[in-house]
């Protein structure tokens, strides 16, 4: 019998609500019609749906004298997520909390190969003064964004092997957890991104360029199954009515805000 895809997000502290995680399983409902889980890591479970299944935040398991938490996502990597009583196994799809599914998930998975994330660069615009230090914009180019990323549970701990050898050097020599993390798959020919288009940023994607916000309403480019909000605004400001800027009009975003609500 075939194991039911692994769908999986974290929450943590206060940012985030249940209600967030709710919403977002319900999303994964709609548009994913192949029989899955929906795990929620987390600390409170409190007000999450029964389809959620709430599972303890996997620890990152840091050696004596480090507590530094911020890049707790790496404990995805750990090849007893889930712990002893409830050990996950399979393919799974992690999704960040602050986002929006407004179509088919399916591809995801049909992919060929165990590891694909989003393109970091895919989710901006160019950024041409970065060229001045071709190293360095060459290794931005290719990190991954870890907000929508695939892989088959356990296949990848030596991302956590490397953080945990020596997190002091990691953060040392790493902006963020995700860069880090692209070092190492890319060092075992596992870093692979998803088709451009799929996932779209909401300001650089969907609203007009500049003063044409004024002329036009946000709009989901031909193909996007995901929007995310990189940089500013928000996705809790634009669904507040915030991240208006004199240059950039936010505008109308029913069509978004019908995908991101529980009907």
């Amino acid at each position: 019998m075939t194991e039911p895809l692994l769908i999986l997000t974290m929450k943590w502290g206060t940012l985030y609500s249940s209600a967030d995680v709710n919403r977002l399983a319900a999303q994964v409902r709609r548009h994913l019609d192949r029989p899955h889980r929906f795990i929620c890591f987390t600390e409170d479970a409190a007000g999450l749906d029964p389809q959620v299944e709430a599972l303890p935040l996997p620890e990152l398991g840091l050696p004596q004298g480090h507590s530094d938490t911020r890049w707790r996502k790496l404990a995805l990597f750990r090849r007893d997520l889930g712990g002893a009583d409830a050990a996950l196994s399979g393919t799974a799809l992690f999704l960040d909390i602050d986002l929006v599914v407004v179509d088919d998930l399916g591809p995801f998975f049909d992919l060929p190969g165990d590891f694909f994330i989003i393109r970091d660069d895919d989710l901006f615009r160019a950024k041409p003064l970065r060229k001045v230090n071709p190293n360095r914009d060459r290794f931005l180019h290719s990190v991954g964004n870890s907000s929508v990323f695939r892989y088959r549970v356990g296949d990848h701990g030596y991302v956590l092997d490397a953080y945990l050898a020596d997190p002091a050097a990691a953060t040392r020599d790493y902006e963020i957890s995700q860069q880090f993390q692209s070092a190492q798959l890319a060092a075992h020919g596992d870093l692979h991104y998803w088709p451009k288009g799929w996932c779209v940023s909401f300001k650089n994607d969907c609203v007009p360029r500049n003063l044409a916000s004024y002329l036009r309403n946000p709009s989901l480019p031909q193909g996007a199954r995901i929007v995310l909000f990189a940089g500013a605004p928000k996705m809790e400001d634009v669904f507040a009515g915030r991240g208006h800027k004199w240059y950039r009009r936010i505008g109308d975003i029913g069509w978004l805000r019908r995908a991101w609500e529980n009907p």
